[in-house]
């Protein structure tokens, strides 16, 4: 890469200097990409500071919901967006496995149960859709539960837009060899092995089962007033920009608000 002016001052600044040296060898095409992207992402986040103060001041109810194998970075978005906006005003949902009580109770109460408040965003790192892919796979469901959520989650996700809640499906995609890879990169690492967990460790196996139960839950709600976002997500970097640019572009929020 040509060393510009323009590059020259990226790099002399504190993030270019700081991508040189904590990136492993020294690589300025790299090192320069990155000071792009944070710059980008910091342009992106002031937006979703705006969005955010218009959902709380017109009471707006806001729902992103996160899909996608595991490691795909679903985690590290949902970070990126959240980090600069008033932690008052949003929360982020994983669920634990439910409880015996919730598994003799309609399969979407507990998720209901979690919906946003006036003015409030949530994020749900998985959501209800659980059941159309992870479950079946992994025999947490039977088939009859599978075809039951499947012939319902469309009227629910009807019922929820004609409340007034606005909803956004994501789902982050990656290669099977980036999986693996990124496995990897989780086991041995001390600061990431907790993420490693026991359905992570069967899912190169059960790579070809994902895609069936996938391909079918695009095929069946993949509507047109609920459609999925696929993110190509092999980057992370450009996975994130990605993600905030569509999120930016489904909630119709004054752009022009003072913040």
């Amino acid at each position: 890469m040509e060393i510009t002016p323009k590059n020259l001052k990226k790099l002399n600044s504190k993030k270019g200097l700081l991508a040189l040296v904590s990136k492993g060898p020294l690589n300025i095409e790299r090192a320069i990409r990155y000071v792009n992207y944070q710059k980008k992402l910091d342009q992106l986040q002031v937006e979703l500071i705006r969005l955010q103060t218009w959902a709380i001041e017109k009471e707006e109810r806001i729902i992103i919901v996160f899909e996608g194998r595991d490691a795909a970075g679903k985690g590290g978005a949902i970070r990126r967006l959240t980090e600069r906006i008033n932690p008052r005003h949003m929360r982020i949902v994983a669920l634990p496995k439910p409880t015996k009580d919730q598994q003799s109770q309609w399969y979407f109460q507990r998720y209901i149960e979690q919906l946003p408040k006036a003015g409030e965003i949530v994020f749900f790192d998985r959501s209800w859709y659980n059941r159309a892919v992870i479950e079946p796979v992994n025999g947490f469901c039977t088939q009859q539960d599978y075809h039951v959520f499947m012939n319902q989650v469309n009227d629910f996700e009807r019922m929820i837009l004609e409340s007034g809640i606005h909803l956004v499906k994501i789902y982050m995609s990656i290669s099977k060899k980036e999986q693996s890879k990124r496995f990897v990169d989780i086991k041995t690492d001390p600061l990431k092995q907790w993420k490693m967990t026991k359905l992570d460790e069967k899912a190169q196996d059960l790579w070809d089962d994902y895609t069936e139960y996938k391909d079918a839950m695009f095929e069946k709600t993949n509507t047109e007033i609920s459609p999925w976002k696929i993110i190509r997500a092999n980057r992370k970097t450009e996975a994130r920009i990605n993600v905030i640019n569509h999120i930016l572009d489904r909630i119709p929020y004054d752009k022009n608000l003072e913040i």
